[in-house]
């Protein structure tokens, strides 16, 4: 039976959808569910929110406040620049290269409305992975801050790019963008279908995939977030306990991950919240911006607010204008909405499911239906989701029945670049998305996710190929066999391990792997447990590397030394 809750939330979200309300809805060519009366493409969401929300500050970073006004202001000169200086046109990658700062967030939506497609790069990338996914994207200009910028030369490829002072307030940030001129260029018209976005993904092939989408996709996932948002304000005041702070949001997760993306970067225009920004992960910086600012909303993977809950300054601070924290990128272990709730009486745990190519959208569980069910990501993001659980020759399952989690929505992407066998095989016959995680829906339609089919590691938000590790691995001349999987962690809800195989006993051990790693791969795809085997690791009857039997077996090792 369904809970007090989501009776109370239909009913609010059958008001704001409905006749007269604040979100209209439509039907794209697809069936799918999409938004009629909000803008269908980032540029014109840009222009029309940021007028409704112009006087409100929309970025406080290092001291620097800019408004949204000024924000979209800044956008449109920048990408007048990029048109008319650069000559970025419609469907010319832009690859955004940056720590979490206001020239990001300009870049991006200069990028936009110039009519390119914002290629994010991730910013934890080392020489080799930037390479590949700039190879794979070719764009036209790269926007960098000065540490990428130094990596991009280290890969040797011969892209134009433009290295930005980020560490200076946004006019003199952005000055070697405009300093090509360009300031008379026309913006191009965008339409829906427009692509927008590439943003990168690991999967069990190993190297990272550019997953594109349309304004209309991302658009789409934005404004299922919005929906959901409008329909809890709702109950909140109904219930006469409407917001007194104006709403604010750490960003504390990076903008280059879908997360970070969307329902933190973009629904904030909408909504017309202030974004205090953090240029890398601290928890006590992170609980002074809280008190200083007063911090509405935190969101960020389940490492972050458990760092919160345990750090020894936490009863110093007054967290109380604080009365969101979410949680998204990775499970949640269930043991923590308790710990979350003790240590955070006034505010309330929330936790989302998505992926980078559904553009963020898919479930939400929150407020006391999260306490009642916290092994569930939630119900699916009403009305623009639709989840289906899929079984062999994927027939839809009843709820239950366990097998593949699929998607469909307007939100979900359109491709993954150049790479067309791995499009289609990304998606049923009947249009959902095949994510490669394995679950089940109650009789309550909560979702719930019990393994993945997909040979990767999520270490706090942050995916990781097993098998791009295990090349890594094989590039030292000591290792002739290496398996690598994912092990528990309390901390980070599990990180990557490595078993290999050495035939000289004197070759290698697991710091020596460690320093070997360093530089290869990015710092987080280093395997926090390495063991050496000096005979050949057990394989399956097709020859293959029993990874299963590894994995069980040193889960199994780790949890009796625990």
């Amino acid at each position: 039976m369904s809970s007090a809750l989501d009776r109370e939330y239909d009913a609010q979200l059958a008001k704001v959808t409905g006749p007269g309300g604040a979100v209209q809805l439509g039907r794209d060519a697809q069936g799918r569910v999409i938004v009629t009366n909000f803008p269908a493409t980032l540029p014109a969401m840009f222009d029309v929110f940021c007028m409704l929300n112009g006087a409100a500050e929309a970025v406080v970073a290092d001291g620097e406040r800019l408004t949204f006004a000024a924000l979209d202001a800044r956008a449109t000169e920048v990408a007048k620049a990029l048109a008319g200086g650069f000559g970025i046109g419609k469907g010319d990658r832009v690859a955004i290269a940056m720590r979490n700062c206001p020239a990001w967030i300009v870049a991006y939506m200069a990028v936009l409305k110039a009519g390119g497609i914002a290629t994010l790069v991730n910013g934890w990338w080392q020489a080799d992975e930037l390479r590949h996914g700039l190879r794979l994207t070719d764009p036209k200009l790269v926007i960098a801050d000065a540490p990428r910028a130094k990596r991009l030369a280290e890969t040797g490829l011969a892209i134009d790019h433009v290295a930005l002072p980020v560490e200076k307030r946004i006019d003199a940030a952005l000055a070697p963008l405009l300093a090509r001129g360009g300031a008379a260029a026309a913006l191009p018209d965008i339409q829906p279908e427009d692509d927008a976005t590439i943003l990168f993904t690991s999967g069990s092939t190993g190297l990272a995939k550019g997953a594109l989408s349309t304004h209309r996709a991302v658009t789409t996932g934005l404004y299922a977030y919005a929906i959901s948002l409008l329909v809890l304000v709702g109950i909140m005041e109904k219930e006469g306990r409407a917001p007194t702070n104006a709403p604010k949001t750490l960003v504390n997760v990076p903008l280059f991950h879908v997360t970070g993306e969307v329902p933190v970067l973009l629904n904030s225009f909408v909504i017309g919240r202030t974004m205090v920004l953090m240029a890398k992960w601290d928890p006590g910086e992170a609980l002074r911006l809280i008190q200083d600012e007063k911090i509405t909303y935190f969101v960020g993977v389940p490492t972050m607010s458990l760092e919160l809950m345990q750090h020894p300054d936490r009863d110093s601070y007054d967290l109380s204008s604080l009365t969101d924290i979410a949680a998204g990128g990775a499970a949640r272990p269930v043991a923590h909405v308790k710990r979350l709730q003790d240590s955070f009486p006034a505010a309330r745990p929330a936790l989302g499911y998505g992926l980078t190519e559904t553009n963020a959208a898919g479930c939400g569980n929150f407020w006391q239906n999260y306490a009642d069910k916290p092994a569930s990501t939630g119900r699916p993001h009403r009305p623009i989701v639709e989840i289906a659980i899929l079984g062999e020759g994927d027939r839809h399952l009843p709820p239950g029945e366990t097998g593949e989690i699929g998607i469909r929505s307007a939100s979900n992407f359109r491709c993954y670049w150049n790479d067309p066998e791995a499009s289609a095989a990304a998606f049923s016959a009947d249009n959902f998305l095949k994510t490669g995680d394995v679950g089940y829906l109650d009789g309550d339609d909560y979702l719930f996710i019990v393994d993945r089919k997909k040979d990767i590691i999520i270490r706090g938000g942050e995916n990781i190929s097993c098998q791009e590790v295990e090349a890594a691995i094989y590039s030292h001349p000591a290792v002739s066999e290496a398996s690598v999987f994912g092990v528990p962690d309390e901390r980070l809800g599990e990180v990557p391990a490595a078993v290999i195989y050495s035939e000289d006993d004197r070759a290698l051990d697991g710091e020596g792997l460690r320093a070997f790693l360093a530089g290869r791969v990015a710092q987080y795809k280093i395997p926090a447990h390495i063991w050496v085997h000096h005979t050949p690791l057990p394989k399956l009857g097709t020859g293959k590397i029993d990874k299963k039997l590894l994995r069980e077996r040193y889960r199994e090792e780790l949890a009796k030394a625990a």
